[in-house]
Order: structure tokens, then sequence, then C-alpha cells
């Protein structure tokens, strides 16, 4: 059985941050959980991260993650050692997960094959629903006056109208 698991988007705009993230998982056919949390502060609040994949897997990047960023105090060096750690070391390489982690300067997405991507227009998603998202808020940015937390949470909205593994369960954070 394929678990399916949380939409994660990412919108920056006007020297804002806001990752949302909706709260299903999904076991094959079936719902497991509706209000999973997989959008958190880390790095004593200075940045936003999300993951979409399997819980356990997630928190251990973040946690890794974290430690990236406490050791260079710099998210753009922190992000490629956590993706050289994920690809070169064995037992992380087995980690199912993606993360997304930005502050109100930069915005990633992080692999397990090494990719560490800053999108173009500060709009980033992955999971299940993570296409359908990111199409919404780009759309919302170039054609609304919306801020981040609004385009964020309406495009995961959206997504959830269009996406069956994504629910209106939505958590946002804020950077500043």
């Amino acid at each position: 059985m394929k678990i399916r698991s949380t939409t994660i988007l990412a919108v920056r705009r006007d020297g804002k941050l806001a990752i949302a993230g909706d709260g299903q998982v999904t076991l094959d056919k079936t719902v497991v959980k509706h209000g999973a949390r997989k959008v958190r502060k880390v790095a004593a609040g200075r940045v936003l991260a999300g993951f979409a994949g399997s819980a356990a897997d997630g928190i251990s990047l973040l946690e890794k993650f974290e430690a990236k960023f406490g050791e260079y105090k710099d998210i753009v060096r922190a992000s490629v050692e956590l993706a050289k750690d994920w690809r070169q070391d064995r037992a992380l390489r087995r980690l199912e997960a993606l993360l997304v982690v930005g502050n109100t300067e930069h915005l990633f997405v992080i692999s397990g094959s090494g990719d560490v991507i800053e999108p173009d227009e500060g709009v980033a998603a992955i999971g299940s629903g993570g296409p359908y998202a990111q199409a919404a808020a780009a759309a919302l940015l170039r054609n609304t006056t919306l801020a981040a937390d609004e385009i964020a949470r309406k495009a995961l909205e959206i997504a959830g109208e269009i996406c069956i593994y994504t629910n209106d369960d939505i958590t946002v954070e804020t950077l500043p």
C-alpha cells in the first residue's frame, strides 16, 4: 500500500514568506488522518519548513536541517550541506520525504537526490497536490495583490478541490 500525504506550498511576496500544508494522510484508498501538521518554524523561528512524505522521515530531515542551520547560520549553506549528506549517507538515502525550507530572502526545495532548487517566482510546492497548489499560487501571485499567507491558503483550498489527496485542514506559518 502506498501512503500519500500532505500538500505543502510556500509563497514569498513583499518580503514575507508563508508556508501552508494540508492535513490529509491517505493509506491506499483510505484517509487515515485529517489533521497532520507538517509545517513548522525551525531554527528558533528564523526559518519555515514543511515536508511531504513519511512523517518520521520528514521530522528526521527537519532535525538534520536545523542542525545544519545551527552549524552554518545560513539557509543557503545549510540547505546545500543537508542535500549533500542526504545524497551521500546510506541511511539518509532511504528516507522518503521532500523538504521545503525558506526565510524572507530564500526559498528551497530539497530532495534526497541532491537537489536544492530555488524557484524563480518565489512559489514552491511538494507532495501529492503540489502541482495543483503551485499552479493556483502562481496565478494568484501574478493576478492579485493578496498577501503571501492569503495566496498560500487560497491555493491550497483550490488544490483540495482538485486533488483527492489534499484536504481543507490547512496550517499556515508566516515570516516575519
